[in-house]
């Protein structure tokens, strides 16, 4: 089966990850682009990599050898603005996800890989924007999605990622918590025998017992419950300043379930910032 990778924002890093990817092997033989022909040639001159392009209409066309593009000739090579928030480039690396989530859905392609978007490009042309997880997710008409975030010294997932923070403490519910529980422990068992699955609490020392706010003795807390009346193998709430010490340092949890984008972010950014990579859960493709 082929494999989808999307060149993402034009005027970022995506065109030149690609190609060095593709240059360096480590892409194999059967991966079609979703893109711009024209942009990853001009990236390809610029950067001298000398990498074989080719154009094909759909992934079935796909030939060794070359890096394939799925041409969607959004942009031209002087379209591209590198460095700059440009609404053309944004526009273009959002439809880039569009059409390798269609050829997903279709059975095209086996899977799909995303390089990075501008959230603040792709927004002038679709203010509702936030992020690849939420879009994806959208297009395969599934609402409940979340972020894993991988790498060999942690996993986390988030039960809220990209809303402000005041209102990622609003979203902190008791059907939403279960919901990313649930998710969370079906892709750990995929990862690890006999997982064990830490939820980190929202506040400070995890509430300590209402003293610092009550999300975990309403919300968290039966979400829980809830998971481990059905077998799943989770724990908590776990006071958030030291569950990551826990799993990564002493190695009493192989993942940990954070409230919001940052709780969970800046742990695997420090411990795995090159070597982790970011997985979307609850998806058909």
């Amino acid at each position: 089966m082929i494999f989808g990778i999307t060149m993402g924002d034009a005027s970022g890093v995506g065109p030149e990850i690609l190609l060095k990817a593709f240059r360096e092997g480590a892409l194999g033989h059967r991966v079609v682009a979703f893109g711009d022909l024209a942009v990853l040639q001009r990236a390809d001159r610029e950067l001298g990599y000398d990498v074989p392009l080719r154009a094909v209409s759909a992934p079935a066309e796909h030939q060794p050898g070359v890096l394939n593009v799925v041409d969607l000739g959004l942009l031209r090579a002087e379209d591209v603005r590198p460095g700059q928030v440009d609404v053309r480039s944004g526009a273009a690396a959002r439809q880039y996800v569009v059409a390798a989530t269609e050829a997903a859905l279709r059975g095209e392609i086996r899977a799909m890989v995303t390089l990075p978007m501008n959230k603040e490009a792709t927004q002038l042309s679709d203010p509702g924007f936030t992020g690849h997880t939420e879009l994806i997710g959208a297009l395969c008409g599934v609402p409940d999605v979340t972020i894993m975030l991988a790498s060999d010294e942690l996993v986390v997932t988030h039960v809220t990622t990209h809303m402000a923070l005041g209102e990622a403490i609003a979203h902190i519910k008791r059907d939403r918590v279960a919901k990313v529980l649930e998710m969370t422990c079906r892709a750990a068992e995929r990862l690890r025998r006999n997982p064990r699955v830490a939820v980190a609490g929202l506040n400070p020392h995890a509430g300590e017992h209402g003293l610092f706010g009550r999300e975990e003795i309403e919300e968290i807390v039966p979400a829980i419950e809830w998971a481990q009346r059905r077998g799943l193998p989770v724990e908590g709430p776990v006071p958030p300043d030291t569950v990551f010490y826990l799993a990564a340092r002493k190695k009493r949890y192989d993942v940990v379930v954070a409230m919001y984008h940052d709780q969970g972010h800046i742990p695997i950014k420090t411990h795995g910032f090159e070597r982790s990579v970011t997985v979307t859960l609850g998806l058909p493709i």
